[in-house]
């Protein structure tokens, strides 16, 4: 059985655990501040860290500033992206008082668990890596050190709260895999320290981008959760369609149509083909209007309570203040154990 017919096979006992015993489990997720988080992250990733928040579950989350750079030049506006992202965590309903939010570069200790986890990996294992491989080549850039060991630096963000759960989509299996052969393969080398996660598959399909491609903000394809009703509009409006006039979703012949289906069934909680029947004949300025009105809907709560948090903008630095505090609690003590485990702690001598 392959690593993701494994996985799918065993989600349904780990759900029932999950719903029986949460204080059993501490997950790790987190996203790039590469820009504005956008509609694909809040269906993909961030809605599912707020149910398993509120499930009960100690939730880490990330904000990889330092991950930033695997794949390009310049760090750009991080500051603000790290701020941005923040609003919208808390707009979305991530609680600061169960969930732990911090940066990557405020937690030298996590970074530090980089340098014996790069003895547990193969340079053959790192370049096997499909996330590797897909980075390099949208880069267009020699392949960088940080790059390659990308994933190693996941296992670090993973294993220094010793995290057992990571909610995580298909094209993510590999990077689990790793973080597990690396917990195994210092536990059985300096004995056991660090637990093998398991990964939680998000059932989410991918959310297109309003062309029809991979919804990305390098693309400038996304609605960014910060967008205003109006700024929604206005990117919706210059959406390539076609001039077809009778409105129908098929992804491959027709992705803008199919993309703004999808993107306003997700919205209003029907499905493409429903919403292609309604719309008919219409044409696409019909479908423009349903998804712009579907989006500035759904989104309406989000805005009002993300423009009440940039409003105390000190509230907003002391949750990035005091997540980044724990983390660095947490991750001392496991670098602790960790030298502790390999014999090099000297303060006796």
């Amino acid at each position: 059985m392959d690593s993701y017919a494994a996985t799918v096979a065993r989600m349904p006992a780990l759900e029932q655990r999950i719903a029986e015993h949460p204080e059993e489990f501490r997950i790790l997720t987190g996203d790039r501040p590469t820009g504005r988080l956008h509609l694909g992250h809040y269906f993909g990733t961030i809605r599912e860290r707020v149910r398993l928040q509120d499930a009960g579950i100690d939730t880490f989350v990330l904000i990889a500033d330092y991950q930033v750079i695997t794949d390009r030049e310049a760090i750009g506006d991080v500051a603000g992206h790290v701020a941005s992202a923040l609003l919208d965590y808390l707009a979305a309903g991530l609680d600061p008082e169960r969930s732990t939010i911090f940066a990557h570069s405020a937690v030298p200790a996590l970074n530090q668990l980089m340098l014996p986890f790069l003895s547990l990996v193969t340079e053959a294992e790192l370049h096997r890596n499909p996330t590797v491989k897909s980075e390099l080549a949208a880069s267009g850039r020699a392949l960088s050190g940080l790059l390659l060991t990308y994933p190693v630096h996941q296992a670090a963000d993973i294993c220094f709260c010793k995290g057992n759960l990571v909610p995580v989509g298909k094209d993510q299996l590999p990077h689990i895999e790793l973080t597990r052969t690396i917990a195994r393969r210092f536990n059985e080398r300096y004995g056991r320290v660090f637990p093998e996660p398991a990964a939680l598959l998000t059932e989410t399909a991918e959310l297109p981008g309003l062309d029809g491609r991979k919804m990305s903000k390098s693309y400038g394809n996304a609605i960014a959760l910060s967008m205003t009703a109006d700024e929604t509009a206005a990117a919706i409006r210059r959406t390539p369609t076609d001039s077809e006039r009778r409105i129908s979703y098929d992804p491959a012949a027709r992705p803008g149509v199919s993309a703004l289906l999808t993107t306003a069934a997700v919205c209003n909680g029907s499905s493409p083909e429903l919403l292609a029947e309604e719309i008919g004949d219409r044409g696409s300025a019909a479908l423009k209007a349903l998804t712009t009105d579907a989006v500035n809907s759904f989104l309406a709560p989000h805005r009002e309570r993300r423009a009440e948090l940039a409003d105390d903008p000190s509230y907003v630095a002391e949750v990035l203040r005091r997540g980044n505090e724990r983390a660095n609690v947490v991750a001392e003590e496991t670098l602790t154990e960790v030298r502790e485990a390999m014999g090099t702690v000297y303060a006796a001598l």
